[in-house]
C-alpha cells in the first residue's frame, strides 16, 4: 500500500476539531467538547484511514471515581509530522478555523 500524504478535513467539523488539537500538541481534555455525537476513537480512526494522519495511541490502565478499572487512551502526532504539516498548509488551515469560528460567532 502506498503512503499518501495527510490531508486536512473541513475546518469546522469534529474531525477538524480533533486534528487542530493534535497539531497544537494539546491534550484533548482541554479541547472543545465533541457533543457526544461520535466517539473520539472513531474520529481518530477516520483521520488515520481517510485523511492519512499517522496518529499514535498510548493506552494505560486507570480507575474510575467509583473504584472500577478502566482504560484511558492518549492520541498524538509525532513532532516531525506536526512540523511538516504546519509547513505544508497547516498554519493556513488552523487560521481558517479561527476565522470561520469568529465569523460564525458574529452571525449569531
Amino acid at each position: 500500500m502506498q503512503n499518501k500524504p495527510p490531508t486536512f478535513p473541513g475546518p469546522l467539523t469534529a474531525r477538524g476539531t480533533v486534528l487542530a488539537v493534535l497539531l497544537s500538541n494539546q491534550d484533548q481534555t482541554g479541547a472543545e467538547p465533541l457533543q457526544g455525537r461520535v466517539a473520539l476513537s472513531t474520529i481518530v480512526k477516520i483521520l488515520k484511514r481517510k485523511y492519512h494522519w499517522p496518529i499514535e495511541a498510548d493506552s494505560f490502565p486507570g480507575n474510575t471515581a467509583d473504584g472500577r478499572a478502566s482504560w484511558a487512551t492518549v492520541y498524538s502526532l509525532p513532532p516531525a509530522v506536526i512540523a511538516a504539516a504546519l509547513e505544508a498548509g497547516g498554519r493556513d488551515w488552523l487560521d481558517s478555523r479561527r476565522a470561520s469560528k469568529t465569523g460564525a460567532r458574529a452571525g449569531r
